[in-house]
């Protein structure tokens, strides 16, 4: 599962960064950037918290934030 998730948040960060440069060299238009970038920050906000969440301590019930 935790593979997975990180191979998902990789494909998803590279969804964001790489259109970006490809637009900057002038090979992909804008909305074609808008809507891969879009695609890649909800992919990255889905799959990160997956493989990158902690274990909470044990006394963290107890503690009010």
């Amino acid at each position: 599962m935790y593979a997975i998730a990180k191979a998902a948040s990789l494909i998803s960060l590279c969804c964001v960064i790489l259109p970006c440069l490809l637009h900057f060299a002038g090979l992909i238009g804008l909305e074609t950037v808008k809507i891969t970038a879009l695609v890649g920050t909800i992919g990255w906000f889905i799959a990160t918290p997956v493989w990158m969440s902690r274990k909470l301590p044990v006394d963290a019930a107890e503690v009010d934030i």
